[in-house]
């Protein structure tokens, strides 16, 4: 098998095991049981999606452009992403300032920047 997709639509999206790991271009493998990386239980069209917002530095507005979809569509589908991704704890202070500027740059609701405003 050489593709991420191929695995997960042959198992549906359901939970995977990887008891064998071969060195690539080598005999060496190695046996146990290993849990694949949380980014690889990601359908390929998030792993794209996630791929793309990371080489464009996180911009939002780049999103919409590449993807011809609104801000609401792409920040919708990356809470939905990182709902998913629960390994890493994101949650952070805001100063008033911060959250200010965000709200100005268009990178906030004014819904989410009263909600950190709360914090």
């Amino acid at each position: 098998m050489n593709d991420w997709s191929e695995l997960i639509r042959l198992t549906g999206g359901t939970p995977v095991v990887i008891e064998r790991v071969r060195l690539k271009n080598s005999s060496i493998a190695i046996e146990g049981s290993f849990e694949p990386p949380p980014l690889a239980a990601l359908s390929p069209d998030d792993q794209v999606f996630l791929a793309a917002f990371v080489k464009n530095h996180g911009s939002i507005k780049e999103m919409e452009r590449i993807f011809g979809v609104s801000y609401p569509t792409v920040k919708g589908r990356l809470n939905r992403i990182a709902k998913m991704l629960d390994f890493v704890d994101v949650r952070a202070e805001y100063s008033s300032d911060d959250v200010l500027k965000r709200l100005e740059r268009g990178e906030l609701t004014v819904d989410e920047a009263v909600e950190r405003l709360k914090k």
